[in-house]
């Protein structure tokens, strides 16, 4: 969600990783925004869905003292600590309970900042981007559902000479995704499942957006090269494919053959990362009061894997195991 108060625009951003390997070359700052218009159901960044703040609790670190509740000006985590859930007055998310807890077992997950404060806190990491290719990768959460503001902070990590990328769903509008291209130096693009039926099932939304989206931006990049002289790569190599690979939901032959064959037919995209299922999202949906997928998902087969590899290294791409 953008709020624009007296013409200054503000994002909402649920966290800062710092010296993140996983984001795009080198060592980055990886800005995480709250709001998706999916729901995967093996999201790992559950608290990026709701791009409103939210509030979790961490019961191993709960010590039992009883500030929260004491704290609460509503006097709903009373009534639940009664045992009357059904009485309890709706939470008013004033992060009351989060400021008094000493075990930090009550968080906010969600704050809102300018583009201004922003960039002061991704350039204080400046000295890592110069050393290592690295640079700021703008995530979520899908962070074109914050367009204006992703706009603004890309163009003002740019204007100080930061190298830039974009993880993206694909799922917005086509104008907002091309907008911020002059000013992306990489594209993380997701392709989660090219069956649209399957894709509708797994996320809620249809692909047909993503597949158009993606084959557009391809275009764009490709007719005018790299977005600045910071690129990380050469020419119009400036998007990557992202195959999250999903034991019993997108890991089969066929998908695989699917994305890497509309992968290769996309002018300058040559590399594919296969990025295996872990479970770090079921312990933040538990702290979120959430439920997770209806049915365990198991562990990635690294064999498998390599075979999915093989299938992108056949259609002529360069496939990366992890990102």
């Amino acid at each position: 969600m953008v709020a624009e108060d007296d013409g200054v625009i503000r994002g909402r951003i649920f966290n800062i990783q710092r010296f993140s390997v996983h984001d795009g070359p080198g060592i980055r700052t990886t800005v995480f925004l709250k709001g998706c218009p999916l729901r995967c159901a093996w999201c790992h960044n559950p608290e990026s869905i709701r791009g409103e703040v939210e509030l979790t609790r961490i019961e191993s670190r709960c010590i039992h003292c009883g500030q929260c509740v004491e704290a609460c000006p509503t006097g709903r985590l009373a009534a639940l600590d009664a045992g009357a859930a059904d009485e309890a007055p709706e939470c008013a998310l004033c992060g009351t309970c989060a400021e008094v807890c000493p075990a930090e077992a009550r968080q906010v997950v969600g704050r809102s900042v300018t583009v201004d404060e922003l960039l002061a806190e991704i350039l204080r990491d400046r000295l890592f981007f110069d050393d290592s290719g690295g640079g700021v990768t703008f995530s979520g959460g899908e962070p074109l559902s914050q367009p204006d503001f992703l706009a603004a902070a890309l163009e003002a990590c740019t204007s100080e000479g930061v190298r830039t990328a974009v993880d993206t769903s694909g799922f917005c509008r086509q104008e907002d995704l091309l907008r911020i291209a002059p000013w992306t130096d990489l594209f993380l693009f997701d392709l989660k499942q090219m069956d649209d039926g399957r894709h509708r099932e797994l996320t809620g939304v249809s692909n047909r957006r993503i597949l158009e989206n993606l084959a557009a931006l391809a275009d764009a990049v490709a007719a005018t090269g790299p977005a600045s002289t910071r690129a990380p790569e050469n020419g119009a190599h400036r998007i990557r494919i992202r195959v999250p690979v999903i034991p019993g939901k997108n890991d089969d032959r066929a998908n695989l053959e699917a994305v890497a064959r509309f992968a290769a037919s996309l002018p300058g995209v040559r590399r594919v990362d296969l990025l295996p299922y872990h479970t770090h999202g079921l312990g933040k949906l538990e702290r979120l009061g959430a439920a997770g997928p209806a049915e365990a998902i198991a562990p990635v087969d690294p064999a498998h894997l390599d075979l999915l590899a093989a299938v992108v290294r056949d259609a002529g791409l360069e496939p990366r195991i992890g990102a």
